[in-house]
């Protein structure tokens, strides 16, 4: 885009008091939940730390004070007010099945938490999003951390390693800091079957022991792709015999559980998550949002973390893809949208604004334009005003379909689309207020589509 990114500052006033104009609208209140029945409460955990040690460091050193959190983040902190800090938390857990069977009690545990947060209580929202960490890479993600909407909304991040493949990689990348972790009960617990009660009872021992004094008034769970679908079993089948932790989830890029509970769900997926036109029906307590032209893994997460691969694992991971990988539409500034609302429709009772489907024709295939970018769903201005072919699909190895694809247009494409620069620039800041009014997208994220 950068034929057109000389004419961005003529607008730029024009956009600053669009936004300022374009609060979403407040969503009519829906009616309470159900009552549940009286739960088990959850374990007392015990939170140890903060632990030692900071980047730069030797996570091979025989003393922590050398070593530092794996995949600690890159991101400026300290400019934005912030803190990150790793705990160990150790406890007796219940272990379920994935039916939510309880098939053992206070089974002994030891893991670790990082957790990123404003320094001080003026900056803290109050909100906390706790990130079930994601394993299917075979060592723990921060798949939705994004600094940029976490710190501008004053919320802290808690990251739990909960299950095993996590806990294990770590016990070899640095003995010293990790090599006491346990999750799996002694080895008579190798499929996960403490990791539900283990990340409820981290967030409850950590919003309640490990926040610098930060006085935590909501508690959300969020996980993506496989850690949506750990919470779903959670929340679907064992939630209903155990005391509340979270107050909301937000389930992202993966599965969401269909029984109506009294905690509110928001689930989010990219284009390349939606498979089928059939899908549920929003509710009082679930909503759902569907990103045309977003991908599961897409580009801004793969950029985010490549260095920190480099760092902690030697390398970052390269991938063959049957088209050029990693589509661009920021599916996290949806995310971002999405937890605001979640937030309001816990304080406040307030659900989230409903969202169009993804389209599909009736062959089961996703409906596209002739442009090939699909049809129907939350369309952000990098699908509605396109300077790029970006979908959710791709082919090749390993994790390619998860990569989504990116395509430039050619020269011709874009002078045929948009003869005059400013006119491009015109439409992108009225799809942005149009998202911004719907409540899909957040000012500050609108802005970043005009300057980026």
């Amino acid at each position: 885009m950068a034929p057109y990114a000389s004419a961005r500052l003529a607008v730029a006033v024009t956009m600053v008091l669009g936004l300022a104009a374009a609060a979403g609208p407040a969503a009519a209140t829906g009616p309470a939940a159900a009552a549940e029945p009286v739960r088990t409460p959850v374990a007392r955990a015990t939170v140890i730390g903060p632990l030692p040690g900071t980047v730069p460091g030797d996570p091979r050193s025989p003393d922590v004070r050398d070593t530092y959190p794996f995949f600690s983040t890159t991101d400026d902190l300290a400019a934005a007010g912030y803190v990150e800090q790793e705990f160990v938390v150790s406890g007796a857990a219940d272990a379920y099945d994935t039916a939510g069977n309880q098939v053992a009690t206070a089974v002994p545990f030891r893991t670790r938490v990082v957790v990123r947060r404003p320094a001080h209580q003026v900056r803290f929202s109050g909100t906390a999003l706790v990130e079930w960490q994601n394993v299917t890479a075979g060592y723990d993600l921060d798949a939705l951390w994004d600094a940029d909407a976490i710190t501008r909304a004053g919320h802290a991040w808690i990251g739990v390693s909960a299950q095993r493949v996590g806990v294990d990689q770590l016990r070899g990348w640095s003995p010293a800091r990790y090599g006491d972790l346990d999750v799996t009960g002694g080895g008579r617990f190798p499929a996960d079957e403490l990791s539900y009660d283990i990340y409820a009872q981290s967030a409850a021992a950590v919003t309640r022991a490990a926040m610098g004094g930060l006085r935590v008034r909501t508690t959300l769970a969020v996980g993506a792709s496989q850690s949506a679908a750990r919470m779903t079993v959670y929340y679907q089948s064992i939630l209903p015999k155990v005391a509340p932790v979270f107050d909301g989830y937000a389930f992202v890029v993966g599965t969401a559980p269909t029984r109506a509970g009294a905690e509110p769900v928001f689930q989010v997926l990219s284009e390349t998550d939606v498979r089928t036109p059939q899908r549920p029906a929003d509710t009082d307590g679930f909503r759902r949002w569907e990103v045309a032209g977003a991908a599961h893994s897409g580009w801004r997460g793969q950029q985010y973390r490549a260095p920190i691969s480099v760092r902690d694992l030697g390398a970052a991971p390269q991938y063959t893809c049957g088209s050029p990988p990693f589509s661009r539409v920021p599916l996290d500034h949806v995310v971002a949208a999405a937890y605001e609302h979640l937030v309001r429709w816990v304080r406040r009772g307030t659900p989230p604004p409903v969202a169009p489907p993804l389209l599909f024709n009736a062959d089961g295939t996703k409906t596209r334009d002739a442009l090939g970018l699909a049809a129907g769903g939350i369309r952000l201005s990098q699908v509605s005003v396109p300077t790029a072919l970006n979908t959710g699909d791709n082919t090749g190895e390993t994790f390619c379909r998860l990569f989504g694809t990116h395509q430039p247009f050619d020269a011709a494409t874009l002078e045929r689309l948009y003869p005059l620069r400013t006119g491009y620039l015109a439409k992108v800041v009225l799809a942005d207020l149009a998202n911004v009014r719907a409540g899909y997208l957040q000012p500050a994220d609108a802005w970043q589509n005009l300057m980026g």
